[in-house]
């Protein structure tokens, strides 16, 4: 199957991706031209991304954040990149890629819960992607097999810092935003 898909390969522009994606049964990537199909999530996926989703306050010391889940792509320009981030937080109002309500730019913490098909793709070459976002100052990887976090949080000087989150007992504390969780909360009504 997969080297029939190789074989009839076409490339698209963002304009036919965005087209095609609006009548698409799934959900699907877009990397520079390749449609990318996109995995299923299971039960602990979800619920995982709604702990953290449920859980981010609209205001925090005054400032107005947005949070997304699951359906709203981000925008990487310099890669020329559509991706479906698990959950994303902006702060201040979204800006928007075009006239599209679905598709944001300035993502300020992007979080994806992994899963054994992506997580190399989510550390790696998806990483990759996000760091060009000139917004992007956290990303936050989710184990949804173990009690586990991996934190990266941009530094002043454009370096990465990796934190890993580890056990019930700790909590995941944003270096970016001024918010917290407890490994608890993240992990609520999960059973491995």
């Amino acid at each position: 199957m997969v080297a029939q898909l190789k074989q009839t390969k076409t490339t698209y522009t963002p304009e036919e991706y965005l087209a095609l994606e609006e009548t698409a049964e799934f959900r699907n990537e877009y990397i520079d031209g390749e449609i990318i199909p996109m995995t299923g999530g299971t039960t602990i996926h979800n619920q995982i991304a709604g702990n953290f989703y449920r859980a981010f306050p609209l205001s925090i010391d005054s400032q107005d954040y947005y949070t997304y889940i699951n359906d709203v792509k981000v925008w990487i320009e310099a890669c020329r990149v559509y991706t479906y981030p698990d959950v994303l937080i902006i702060e201040g109002e979204p800006i928007y890629q075009g006239d599209s309500p679905v598709v944001v730019t300035n993502p300020k913490v992007i979080i994806e819960v992994l899963s054994d098909s992506t997580a190399t793709y989510d550390r790696t070459k998806k990483f990759g992607f996000y760091r060009l976002l000139p917004s992007l100052q956290e990303y936050i990887l989710i184990s949804q097999s173990a009690y586990y976090v991996e934190q990266f949080s941009k530094r002043d000087d454009g370096q990465w810092l990796f934190s890993p989150v580890e056990s019930l007992e700790n909590q995941l504390t944003l270096t970016s935003v001024n918010f917290q969780i407890s490994m608890q909360d993240l992990y609520q009504r999960v059973k491995f």
